[in-house]
Order: structure tokens, then sequence, then C-alpha cells
């Protein structure tokens, strides 16, 4: 997503800072490098020009000299990208109850967003409740009520009706439970006349607090025409950009939203569940640059941790009942975080630190040994690891009914040591392994003040 154009940036800075001179030859090439590389990223052509046009101006300025000239223009460079990113603006629920409807055309991942949104929201200590009111499209009821069962989210679908309306009339009294709604609509392959009709009817009876466009990112500049169009057409209060990990055309779809005032709310960047992050262009500016995004991971940290599970975890650690299925699930919620690359570009000076390829996949193959490793157990040694230590005939046990190497339970046996340790604060911070909601914390703030990362 947008590395080339990161690491542009980086590089016209660095430039910049470093230069004796500013002189045009450098500043052409400066602001060429920069042109050529928004324009690979879908950005519009005009506003690049505006920014090359503001840069040159910048540096021709006689009346700002030596080190003033070249800070001058990188806040202004910083400052002018900020601008083409749009402004930040949260998706704040109110005290009452929040009805938020999503609408979108054929493809763009509405269905999938609404069970990111609701988990995120869920996570966050809401009442949420998922519609479906997409009656044309035969499978959507069902794709959600997976989504929802898959994720412990509550749906209420009508697969055989074809009247949203009546669908929502249906469950309204049932709904009053919720203080969180979100609402699936029917696409079409453009916004025609009947899509446009229907939705106003919906709002109408609805009456939705949001009204929310999810829109790919792989459509480029074409998205400002489309956020116009529902703009005009229904009066959307924001956008959710799906699709931004799979497209260098990102920057198109983001600025078209900045052109039109249409506010992004959140981007979607993976396909798993907790791939969806609040869209801050500070933020996102930030981690483009290498400069990483804290308060981005402590965001992903609370949508992957539940956080009065991890008390209870917290709570047997103090007590020294830390069980191996306790690591078992620490390990994966590490692995719902989207992998250690989106990690590792939230924290500051490791955007470019070098990690195995396959060691995600292969903490995934040690999770499902581990699974299987610990329905060989007896609850017993579940909850007390250290008889496996003190009897290799109880490990050797183990290994056969499991299936697995002695290697596998021993290596499960490290991990539950060092996470004991770790989680006693005794231990330095190992990314490979899992952590509760508070070491997550914990590390967050020890990158912030530079502490040191070990794979």
């Amino acid at each position: 997503m947008l590395e080339k154009l990161g690491e542009v940036i980086r590089k016209a800075t660095d430039k910049i800072a470093n230069a004796i001179f500013l002189d045009k030859n450098l500043v052409d090439s400066i602001t060429k490098d920069l042109q050529r590389a928004l324009i690979e990223a879908d950005v519009n052509i005009v506003l690049v020009k505006e920014l090359n046009d503001k840069i040159k101006k910048a540096a021709l300025d006689e009346r700002i000299k030596g080190v003033d000239k070249k800070e001058h223009i990188i806040k202004l460079l910083h400052d002018e990208l900020i601008k083409i990113l749009g402004e930040h603006k949260q998706l704040k629920l109110q005290k009452k109850q929040n009805r938020i409807m999503l609408f979108g055309l054929y493809g763009a991942g509405k269905t999938t967003t609404i069970a990111k949104l609701g988990n995120y929201f869920a996570k966050r200590g809401n009442k949420v409740a998922l519609v479906g009111l997409d009656t044309h499209r035969p499978a959507a009821p069902e794709q959600l009520k997976q989504l929802a069962e898959q994720n412990k989210l509550t749906c209420f679908i009508e697969p055989k009706e074809k009247d949203p309306v009546k669908i929502w009339k249906k469950y309204e009294k049932q709904l009053k439970d919720y203080n969180l709604i979100l609402i699936d609509t029917a696409g079409r392959h453009t916004l025609d006349k009947d899509l446009v009709k229907e939705i106003k009817l919906l709002n109408k009876e609805i009456k939705p607090t949001e009204s929310i466009l999810i829109m790919p990112a792989d459509i480029g500049q074409a998205s400002k025409q489309q956020a116009q169009e529902f703009k005009e057409a229904i009066n959307i209060s924001g956008v959710i950009i799906t699709r931004m990990d799979s497209t260098a055309k990102a920057g198109g779809a983001l600025t078209a939203c900045a052109e039109t005032k249409a506010p992004v709310y959140f981007i979607g960047t993976g396909e798993k569940i907790n791939d969806i992050e609040e869209f801050n262009p500070e933020s996102f500016l930030s981690r483009l640059l290498g400069m990483g995004d804290l308060q981005s991971l402590i965001e992903k940290i609370k949508s992957v941790t539940n956080e009065k599970e991890q008390e209870k975890i917290q709570k047997r650690i103090e007590e020294g009942k830390l069980s191996l299925s306790d690591v078992v699930e620490q390990v994966k919620s590490m692995g719902s975080m989207g992998g250690l690359d989106k990690i590792k570009s939230m924290i500051p000076g490791l955007g470019d630190a070098k990690i195995p390829d396959n060691l995600l996949e292969n903490q995934q193959e040690k999770i499902s040994k581990w699974e299987h490793v610990i329905k060989s157990m007896t609850q017993e040694e579940r909850d007390n690891p250290e008889l496996l230590e003190k009897q290799t005939s109880r490990i050797a046990r183990v290994a056969k009914g499991a299936g697995v190497h002695t290697s596998d339970i021993r290596s499960l046996l490290k991990q539950y040591n060092m996470l004991s340790e770790m989680m006693k604060g005794g231990a330095e911070i190992d990314m490979s392994q899992g952590m509760s909601q508070k070491q997550m914390m914990k590390l967050a703030k020890k990158f912030a003040k530079g502490g040191k990362l070990r794979f």
C-alpha cells in the first residue's frame, strides 16, 4: 500500500535536510520525483501540480534562508500532504441508539465491512446488532449471518422477504435493546433511480444517525465521482475505503474523498475481521514516512483482545495459575492483529526491519500443533504444566496421543515459561509470542521511548 510513495517522500525530505545549498537543480529533481510518485499513486494531477508549485515557490523565496528554509519546505510538504489526504473526522457514537446505514455498489465489500465494524465496536463495549436489508443479492443475508456467527455478533435477517422495509419493521422492537445497529443495504452496478428510491425509502423509515458509503480503493480517482453522486443523492456523512492493502491507487481514493469533503472514517487493510482501522491523515502519513503510528497500534490491540478475558488471565497470572490454554490464546491474539508486517509498520523505527517471510506462517503451524497437544493432556496437566517438565513420561504420552514430536511439547512449555516471566515483568518482550492487552500497551510505550524488539 503506497510503499513507493512513502519511500520517495522520505528521500525527498532527507535530500532537503542534508543539502548544503537548495539550488534550482536540486528542487527540480525533488519535485520531479515527488510528482512521478504521486501520479503513480493515482493522486489527482491538479493537486500534484499545486503541491509542486508551492514547494518551488518556497525554495526560491529569498526572504527565508539557511536551516529555516529547509525546515519551512519540509513542513510545507508535510502540511500539504495532510491537506491532500483530507480532514480527520471520527465516527463518534451517540449516547442514545446509533443506527448506521451502509451503502455501496456491487463488489465494494459492504457486507464484510459491516461485520468488521460490528466486531470493532463490540470489542469496545457496545451492544451491537447487524441487520440484513440487502434483498437483491441472494447470498447477502446468508453471508451476513455466517460472518456474525463466526465473530459472536447478533444478526437479524429474513432471506425470503424481498421488501427491506418489512424486514426492518419486523425486528424494530427487538432492536431497541441494542445501542448500535449496523444496517446492510442493497447495491447495484451503478447508482440508478431504483437504488436511490429504495435508499430514500429506508432513510425515511429508519432515520439513521450515520449514512456511510463503502468504496473500494482500487477504483482510484473514480472515487470522486462516486462519492459526489452518493452525497448528492442521499447525503452520506462519511466513507469507508476497502481494499487499501491491495492497490497502488489508494492515493486516488483518499484524495478524491477529501476533494468532495466526504470524510474517510475507516480504511480496510486486509481480509481478516480485525483488518479495519480508523483513518487519521497524520497517523497515515507518519506510517507512510516510516515514523510509526502507535495510536493505531493501540487501537488494533483493543480490536483483538477481550478486556474481561484478559483481566481473568491477568488474575490467574498474579495467582501463579497461568494455563497452557492461556498461552495459545495469547499467541492467537498476536496473529489476529494482521501479521508482523502490519504491526512493525506502526512502531517507530521498525518500518524497514527485515522479518523472515515464513515467521507468521510458522507461528500458525505451531498454534495448530499446540491445540492438538493440549487436547491430549489431562486437565491437571493443562493447569499445571510443571508436571510435564518434572516427568518426561508424561511428555512422551501426550506426544503420542497428539501425533507430534516431544520437541513440539517442549516448545510449548518454553513459550509458557517465557510468557509467565514476561507477564510478571521479568523478561524482555518477544514479538513472536502472545501477550495480554496490558503487555501490548507496554510494548507500544516501550517503542515510544526507543525500546528494543526481539523476533
